[in-house]
């Protein structure tokens, strides 16, 4: 690792002259209270989102961290440099007692694509310092963009090493796609387990998340780059459709069902560095969103939970005509009319869906499919293919997370038809730890049905993506292993989307 990612992820920071001053002894002796690391988030073109949340004793049951009940003011910096001798941005928030201590600062006033560094400071303490940057400006490309995506890190299925291998590649920008915490209790035996039974309240889900930020993996992927996230279904339960409960123990009434959903999605802003715009109301919360990248990239970011219809014949793995149903919606008629409107901007050369279940179609032998993917609201998939076709989009990509497997696959006019065009590409992150070590497979699972399914990996990792004007190239990573810590990563395979030629091109 070089210097300047060793600072990075350490804890505290060296102050100088003109800038947070250095903590006295008095003051250092309260507890250090950023155990949950920073992180930043939303880049534009001007600003950029810092978060942080204060915890003193994060795994404390009531979920409030250890802190006092009382508001605590942060103070925060922008530089150009690591050793803050630049600073370009500065100032002070509240972080309060109702909100768990978390802090959203949009630090404004920032150049376009330029790399920035950030600290805090509270109760004496500085935090570790991060990496962020801004996005190019609107009618310029900026600088090739090196993206990683992620997802599906069950904490008790083993350790975050892929988090930070993705880290240790230094990204420009960071999609996390769903299923950033679990949900369910602990179980005993696991590589390492949850605290506590499964998480209902307020409460329960702040100290989850907390759980999962001490990991120190997980603060260096944080610390690297600005994320953007999306939420799947176990931020709040497995599998659930919009007021529709999947699994139903532990057994909750309706009213019971929707305070859950309300914690949450509190706890959920809590605990990302989302802009204000994106803050709860009640039992839901405005998700889907764009993000420009100049004229390099449009990211159209989709909630797949909040709007859906409940999956058809059950859910699971079914052979379903009612999945046929024209009126079904994964993504509601509301979000579903956004994103064609967006599409129909052409505001960049790659127009990429940040979303979190299998695109594709992929049938077995029996026709049978996964009813919680898209395959389970088949009119809603082909009226948004339909609509980027329509709207002659020029080159959308799909990127996905959820089903703990990498795949990449060719997006088709008609999956029926093997010789049929192919319209648009998507690609599938693995998990970072879900589904446990995995195997080293890399048979594809049902091809001959499914002739556009390109590749297939059971291993843990992430996907490492290179977006430039003529080109997204994709590296899949993986590590052998996340039930022993600290596997070294590696790059199963590589594909090329080249701009105006929908489909995957091996490397």
């Amino acid at each position: 690792m070089t210097v300047i990612n060793r600072r990075i992820f350490v804890l505290g920071g060296l102050a100088t002259a003109g800038t947070l001053a250095v903590p006295s002894l008095a003051s250092a002796a309260v507890p250090y209270p950023f155990t949950l690391g920073i992180a930043s988030g939303e880049p534009d073109s001007t600003s950029v989102v810092l978060w942080t949340r204060l915890a003193s004793s994060p795994l404390n049951a009531d979920g409030q961290g250890g802190m006092a009940n009382a508001d605590v003011t942060v103070d925060w910096q922008v530089s150009t440099n690591e050793t803050f001798t630049a600073v370009v941005a500065n100032g002070s928030v509240t972080a309060r007692y109702a909100d768990a201590h978390s802090v959203h600062v949009v630090a404004g006033g920032l150049a376009a694509d330029a790399e920035y560094f950030y600290r805090f400071r509270a109760q004496g303490h500085i935090s570790a310092i991060g990496r962020t940057r801004t996005a190019p400006a609107t009618g310029t490309f900026g600088r090739d963009l090196k993206m990683a995506f992620a997802s599906c890190a069950h904490y008790e299925s083993g350790y975050f090493t892929a988090y930070r291998r993705m880290a240790e590649d230094r990204p420009d920008l960071i999609l996390h796609l769903g299923d950033y915490i679990y949900e369910d209790a602990a179980t005993a035996g696991s590589v390492r387990e949850h605290l506590g039974a499964e998480i209902v309240s307020l409460a329960d889900y702040r100290r989850r998340y907390a759980q999962y930020k001490v990991d120190p993996d997980l603060q260096a992927a944080h610390a690297v780059a600005p994320w953007l996230v999306v939420p799947d279904d176990h931020e709040v339960e497995n599998n659930y459709a919009n007021m529709v409960r999947a699994d139903n123990s532990p057994a909750l009434t309706a009213a019971q069902w929707t305070a859950r959903r309300t914690a949450a999605y509190r706890a959920y802003y809590e605990n990302m560095p989302l802009r204000p715009a994106q803050a709860p109301s009640g039992n839901s919360i405005p998700l889907y969103r764009r993000v420009q990248w100049g004229n390099l990239a449009t990211f159209h970011m989709l909630d797949t939970r909040q709007f859906r219809d409940d999956q058809a014949c059950g859910d699971g793995w079914q052979a379903c005509a009612d999945a046929d149903l024209p009126g079904r919606s994964l993504t509601g008629a509301a979000q579903e009319a956004w994103l064609l409107d967006g599409l129909a901007e052409h505001a960049a050369t790659w127009d990429i869906l940040g979303q979190q279940v299998f695109f594709a179609r992929r049938f077995d032998t029996a026709g049978a499919a996964a009813m919680d993917a898209w395959d389970g609201y088949r009119a809603s998939r082909s009226r948004i293919q339909q609509g980027w076709r329509d709207r002659a989009v020029r080159n959308p990509l799909v990127l996905t997370g959820d089903v703990h497997r990498a795949w990449a696959n060719n997006l088709m006019a008609d999956y029926a038809n093997p010789n049929s065009a192919v319209i648009g590409t998507e690609l599938v992150c693995t998990s970072i730890a879900s589904g446990g070590d995995g195997s080293t497979t890399s048979t594809i699972p049902d091809v001959a049905n499914n002739p556009h399914l390109k590749f297939y990996s059971n291993l843990r990792g992430y996907t490492l993506t290179t977006i430039s004007p003529s080109q997204v190239r994709a590296d899949f990573r993986a590590v052998p292993l996340v039930s022993e810590h600290g596997a070294a990563v590696s790059t199963l395979k590589s594909f090329a989307i080249l701009d105006g030629v929908p489909g995957l091109e091996a490397l």
